[in-house]
């Protein structure tokens, strides 16, 4: 049973205090009890676990006075079952992203940007992301709702924006899935040619429906798990490119880092490969490598507690950002130089290999090739699987709020959006178009149009914030209001740069008119395609944004504390040990 404030029982009304709301006076108050199925049904491995689930389980925390709410109303709590902990939520924020987009795309990227260009643009991204996600964790510690934000941007803004918004993560997550399995093939590829790259995307295609079957849990340990072994590797790569760069490299390599490299290859070739062009290239690929970061807005609705939890993992997106992403990019844009052929984007045949991978190879380390290897092969599993969590999660939001149709709402007893999982899984055949065509075409085809879905995604993230009283919230976004606007500012400013970069190419543009055309399409087909799906819910529903005093900020709401309580809860915060509270600034709530 979950616990539910009552006026009658409580005891205390402070942080943590626990009051039951009794479900035994009439039948219909009666939440679903998984813990009373047998284990086989919870963890989804008999043919009972796919039953329909016949009710929530509340199983949010709720702190505070909310008696005045029916914690049965539709809405206030979620099919799908609390299964993760506080460990999986936060390895999910720092290593859940990490994926092709690093180990692969960066490749491109430096091509393309040159290691100037590649640091200006993850790091503005990167300062983007980390106002967002603040402004994620404001709402959802508030509002863990399921489909997280989407269902807030229908709430708060607009029913038009809102349902556009989750057609278009839902699509974001369909292309990624088999742009997964082709960047398994790619990776594979690296050790053997002689199996087909049809064999290697049905195997991985197969390893990621199985973990399916295990459901939320089974989800949650694989990126426990993958992203310890990605964070291992790629901090274990930085100390070795360090020693690389100063000279440390064994002798059994090229010779590249048996001396010192120091700046050598930003005086020659560079810093910038195409200039303001190239920075503006690079935009995309470094969206693209941070998607994935906003899934523990949808993850808050599986966890029992968010309000304890979700602060760390919002603000391990700092640390991710800083320590490993730019710490990767500063050493990858020293030990290579831009114009390596063997970078994605060469022309040796060789387009698959990770930058990661050609920097030890170069430096002739045995067998280290083959662990970053491995780690990409696990990340694109990693990250095929966050597919299909996220994929599934938006269209069962889609069904609930009635935009999708209804049997993408069911939940069975063992905590899956059955329909909608079977769903994402069925777009992953997609990848077999490598088959017949270049890979690495596909590749950066998926690339540019799954990044800017991503970007159009994390916009209405900071300005949902805005009207919040920010007393009574639980998480304050670290840079209040004006954080949001920030971040919306730069997310306009990276669409713009996208633009200017779809309409006038690096390399120039094509004087012809529909090779012109289909240049500025691959690399901008998500904006019409938002724009078609909101005025299409305009034209169907004539829907406008939400005047204030429309808002529901009532359901789904699992922090009633006043502001009076709120503020005796942080006036005994402010008296702990001065170590405490950087402890908490930097990593807690």
């Amino acid at each position: 049973m979950s616990d539910y404030a009552n006026k009658e029982g409580s005891s205390s009304n402070k942080e943590g205090s626990d009051v039951y709301v009794s479900t035994t006076a009439a039948p219909q108050q009666q939440f679903y009890d998984p813990s009373k199925e047998s284990f086989w049904t919870r963890a989804g491995l008999n043919w009972e676990s796919y039953k329909r689930a016949p009710g929530t389980t509340g199983g949010l925390k709720v702190s505070g006075d909310a008696a005045h709410i029916d914690p049965l109303k539709e809405g206030s709590n979620p099919m799908l079952q609390q299964k993760m902990k506080p460990r999986h939520l936060q390895m999910i924020a720092v290593g859940g992203s990490i994926g092709t987009g690093l180990f692969i795309g960066t490749g491109q990227a430096l091509r393309n940007g040159g290691p100037l260009g590649i640091l200006i643009a993850w790091s503005l991204i990167g300062v983007m992301l980390i106002n967002v996600t603040q402004c994620l964790g404001e709402m959802c510690i508030m509002y863990p709702v399921s489909g997280g934000f989407y269902t807030l941007a229908i709430r708060f803004l607009d029913e038009g924006f809102g349902v556009s918004l989750g057609y278009n993560y839902l699509l974001q997550w369909t292309v990624v899935l088999p742009l997964e399995l082709t960047a398994a093939g790619i990776t594979v590829q690296y050790w053997t040619g002689s199996v087909p790259i049809a064999a290697w995307i049905t195997i991985f295609w197969f390893l990621i429906i199985f973990v399916n079957i295990f459901g939320t849990l089974g989800f949650a340990e694989e990126e426990f798990w993958s992203s310890c072994l990605k964070l291992f590797v790629v901090v274990m790569f930085i100390f070795i490119g360090i020693v690389m760069n100063v000279g440390g490299g064994p002798d059994s390599g090229d010779g590249s880092y048996t001396s010192y490299v120091g700046g050598r290859y930003w005086r020659d070739p560079g810093p910038l490969a195409n200039g303001f062009k190239g920075v503006c290239a690079v935009f995309v690929t470094a969206a693209f490598s941070f998607a994935g970061t906003e899934l523990v807005g949808l993850a808050a609705t599986e966890t029992p507690d968010p309000r304890k939890t979700m602060p760390a993992a919002v603000k391990g997106t700092f640390w991710r950002i800083t320590v490993i992403y730019l710490s990767s990019l500063l050493i990858i844009g020293l030990n290579l130089p831009y114009n390596d052929e063997r970078l994605l984007g060469g022309n040796d045949g060789t387009a698959g290999t990770s930058p990661f991978v050609i920097m030890v190879d170069k430096a002739g380390i045995a067998g280290l090739n083959h662990l970053i290897n491995v780690t990409i092969c696990i990340s694109v599993l990693s990250i095929g699987l966050s597919c299909v969590y996220a994929g599934s999660r938006v269209l069962t939001a889609l069904a609930e709020t009635g935009y999708a149709p209804r049997v993408f709402a069911y939940v069975d007893k063992s905590g899956r959006p059955l329909w909608s999982v079977l769903f994402v899984l069925a777009w992953g055949p997609i990848a077999y178009v490598n088959v017949s065509s270049s890979g690495g075409d596909v590749f950066n085809w998926l690339l540019a149009l799954s990044g800017l879905s991503t970007l159009f995604t994390w916009e209405p993230f900071a300005s949902a914030t805005f009207g919040h009283s920010v007393e009574e919230l639980p998480f304050r976004a670290m840079g209040g209001i004006w954080g949001s606007v920030f971040g919306c500012v730069l997310v306009v400013l990276v669409l713009i740069a996208q633009f200017y970069i779809a309409v006038w190419p690096i390399g120039g543009t094509s004087s012809d008119p529909l090779e012109a055309a289909e240049t500025f399409f691959l690399s901008y087909l998500a904006m019409p395609i938002l724009l078609a799906l909101w005025l299409g819910v305009y034209a169907w529903k004539r829907t406008l944004p939400k005047a204030l005093k429309d808002i529901d900020l009532d359901t789904g709401r699992k922090s009633w504390l006043t502001v009076d309580e709120m503020r005796e809860y942080r006036a005994e915060r402010a008296l702990a040990p001065m170590h405490v509270k950087i402890f908490r600034a930097l990593f807690s709530n």
